[in-house]
């Protein structure tokens, strides 16, 4: 997979409400399985599964196989890419609205203030 195709994953992975809350629930502690995510969240545990896949193929959680239990457990690089990506793209729009800013105020006829007599 290359760097666009993981950043896409991780985008549609993100773009999901269901998939954020199942990842900030792994997050948020030790790693769990499909059942204890189930158990603390509003959906089915085949649900559930079938959000963590996803969240798998964007690198997003890392599955551990524990006797007869798969466990998840959250992995932050991708985030971090993606915070650094977003952050290059904010910085890129800051400076084209300074720069617009520049413009107006350059543009701006100069109004110099009436004379009192």
């Amino acid at each position: 997979m290359t760097g666009a195709e993981r950043q896409q994953a991780v985008f549609a992975a993100l773009a999901d409400p269901t998939r954020r809350a199942v990842l900030r629930s792994i997050a948020s502690g030790e790693a769990s399985t499909a059942t204890e995510l189930a158990a603390r969240l509003p959906i089915t545990r085949q649900a559930v599964q079938k959000h963590l896949v996803l969240l798998e193929h964007a690198r997003l959680v890392d599955a551990e196989r524990v006797g007869r239990e798969t466990r998840f457990q959250a992995t932050p690089a991708p985030l971090t890419d993606a915070i650094a990506w977003m952050t290059g793209v904010g910085a890129q729009w800051d400076d084209r609205l300074a720069a617009l800013g520049d413009a107006i105020v350059s543009e701006q006829p100069r109004i110099t203030p009436p004379t009192t007599p």
